[in-house]
């Protein structure tokens, strides 16, 4: 059932406001569905699927993007049940779910899919029971999966073409993306290489003018960190000749990280950039403080690393300075106590701030009691942002099934950033 406001909530926000929440989010009244994407809106889904990250972006003009597409196949006793269920692999509910909202707002395919770092929980894991593409070739496994379903039309990554840096990435599931990959820039569709500090690798393209207040601007990949003044930028890592092994930046620190506006909002997600430097050795390893910092403030931000302990630092918090957090969850570390001490640290800025994570291990609850705070722990979380950006709300929706119940509706947050 949706959540009905508290009575501060409602003397806060008004009746008015309330019944605009209602309207902006559900399809009907009494259906409890969320309501399809329209022209003007942009939509943020974060999916939960208890095996990776994942989010879809519908665009105000129709542009699609998504975000990841992680499938982990792995069970163990660290991680959460897959969600709806084991009845099919982590990247088909992803494209089922993408099929679903594209589908409702009468969009066809995703213009653009931009993986942050080249890990399985991001891009898709590969094992024997992983079935063989149509064709042959590569076997379907999170990307692959979801283009199966849904046909992506551009890919876009940190390390294109070689994926020698900063040593080569030869894992099993790196090698099937690779060959995924290559059949389909045979087939004529685009592969790119993420370029930090642009703000035209990701565009609108259905209507190119009709949103100038629309922008996504890099603001890093392997290292490399947007200084914020045009489109220059300077590299974070130290020289790496002579590094071996575990000296190397880790695939962790090349993530990429984007901030997307839409007038007064702003949005950050980067990935799984970390801030730990070894216990200080190694202090040019905080990635994610500078590219915070580059960001600036925003309504909305992703945690790095799934709120692990090594991610999401004081620098990240205190530079974003968000109303909303999202964490990307399903691991028994996800989040970590000094994460969230930091999350809910009034020392570090000042004012509200709502956390949703898109699952939590149950034993989480127990050993980090800042959960209890969460205001929602289970379920896709969409940001729903109102045409021009002055506003944005909160859908949690079932991860259960598939019927796009909403179970809770927060909001409507005003927009900074």
């Amino acid at each position: 059932m949706v959540g009905m406001p508290t009575r501060r909530e409602f003397l806060r926000n008004g009746s008015a406001a309330w019944v605009a929440l209602q309207g902006g989010l559900l399809r009907a009244q009494g259906e409890q569905a969320l309501s399809p994407w329209k022209p003007g809106m942009l939509d943020i889904h974060h999916i939960s699927t208890g095996r990776g990250n994942s989010a879809l972006m519908i665009l105000p003009d129709g542009t699609t993007m998504m975000v990841d597409a992680g499938a982990l196949h792995k069970d163990t006793p660290f991680v959460i049940d897959e969600k709806p269920n084991a009845s099919r692999r982590p990247g088909e509910w992803l494209g089922r779910y993408a099929k679903r909202q594209l589908d409702a707002a009468g969009l066809d395919g995703i213009d653009v899919f931009m993986n942050t770092h080249l890990h399985d929980d991001h891009l898709g894991d590969f094992t024997e029971s992983c079935p063989e593409a149509p064709g042959g070739g590569y076997k379907l496994t999170g990307v692959t999966d979801v283009a199966a379903i849904v046909p992506i039309r551009r890919f876009v990554d940190r390390a294109w073409p070689d994926y020698n840096f900063p040593a080569p990435v030869e894992a099993p599931f790196i090698r099937n993306y690779r060959a995924f990959l290559a059949a389909q820039v045979k087939a004529g569709r685009t592969v790119e290489r993420f370029k930090p500090g642009v703000n035209d690798q990701f565009r609108l393209l259905k209507k190119p003018g009709g949103y100038s207040n629309f922008e996504i601007r890099n603001l890093i990949a392997n290292g490399e960190v947007w200084t914020g003044q045009g489109t220059s930028t300077k590299k974070l890592f130290p020289d790496l000749t002579g590094m071996k092994g575990e000296e190397l930046p880790s695939e962790n620190c090349c993530s990429c990280a984007i901030r997307m506006k839409y007038g007064k909002f702003a949005y950050y997600t980067g990935g799984d950039l970390p801030s730990g430097t070894n216990f200080g050795r190694d202090p040019w390893r905080d990635v994610e403080t500078p590219a915070a910092q580059a960001c600036g403030p925003v309504s909305v931000a992703v945690l790095n690393h799934h709120g692990y302990f090594d991610a999401d630092g004081p620098g990240y918090v205190r530079a974003l300075r968000p109303r909303v957090f999202v964490i990307m969850a399903w691991d028994s570390a996800h989040p970590t106590v000094n994460t969230l001490a930091a999350l809910y640290s009034t020392a570090i800025y000042p004012g509200e701030r709502d956390v949703f994570a898109t699952a939590l291990k149950p034993e989480l609850k127990i050993t980090n009691k800042r959960t209890a705070n969460f205001k929602s722990s289970n379920g896709h979380v969409v940001v729903r942002v109102e045409e021009g950006g002055e506003r944005f709300r909160i859908a949690v929706v079932t991860n259960a099934d598939e019927s796009g119940k909403v179970v809770g509706s927060f909001g409507p947050y005003m927009s900074a950033g």
